[in-house]
């Protein structure tokens, strides 16, 4: 679950109409480019509800490497054939946050590729992204009173996609620019195509005292090659 330790939780706002068009070209020419320098992409989604969003998460082995691993992609060739076109079908893709898992074993799973041969209908079911902005200071005690409010999510059909908090480091990239409103909490879960999104009113109010603002609950569709996603058999 902590192959990848760091982790970009990165929501683009596609141009009007572009969102399927932005996510095959990305789901064609960019998870291998990053498999191969040393990083991997987790999992990317579409936001249900919001025709103009895809959402992924990249993950790098550790805080140094998240610097060279972007160096060498975003200087190299891939990127430079292919930016022109993708930075087109893009009005914002500057909503960044940089995680880590909250404690050992909380990362994201690292699941297998999409087997185009097996999985002929690509990812399925659904995933969501619980994300909390929490008072400074407060992130462990916050998790801690949330615990049973995950557990219920679990309960309910979720299963723990990883529990990520702010990772408490400069901007090592900065041509990319990420957040810095932190701290915030982010819990990830998966399921099967029809289970009721978790309810935030399992948060006790003791978790919302901690808050900077409501949560946010981001539902989630798995695209064709997302790794992330609902499997039986996983």
């Amino acid at each position: 679950m902590d192959t990848y330790p760091v982790i970009e939780f990165r929501r683009y706002t596609t141009v009007e109409g572009a969102q399927a068009a932005f996510s095959r070209y990305f789901e064609t020419l960019f998870p291998e480019a990053f498999q191969q320098l040393g990083a991997l992409a987790l999992g990317q989604f579409t936001e249900r509800g919001n025709p103009n969003s895809f959402l992924w998460m990249r993950g790098f082995t550790s805080w140094e490497q998240r610097a060279a691993v972007n160096a060498a992609f975003y200087y190299g060739p891939v990127w430079k054939e292919h930016k022109a076109t993708l930075n087109g079908l893009m009005t914002d893709s500057d909503n960044v946050l940089l995680l880590r898992p909250l404690r050992p074993g909380s990362g994201v799973p690292v699941m297998p590729a999409v087997d185009p041969v097996l999985e002929t209908e690509g990812a399925q079911g659904e995933a969501v992204a619980v994300l909390c902005t929490v008072k400074p200071g407060q992130l462990e005690r916050f998790a801690a009173l949330a615990a049973p409010a995950f557990a219920a999510w679990r309960d309910a059909g979720w299963r723990d996609a990883g529990t990520l908090v702010t990772l408490d480091m400069p901007n090592n990239f900065p041509q990319l620019p990420v957040r810095g409103d932190g701290p915030h909490l982010v819990w990830l879960g998966s399921a099967a195509a029809g289970c009721q999104p978790p309810a935030l009113e399992a948060l006790p109010d003791t978790a919302h005292d901690l808050l900077r603002e409501a949560p946010e609950r981001i539902l989630l569709r798995p695209t064709h090659r997302s790794r992330l996603r609902y499997h039986t058999k996983i």
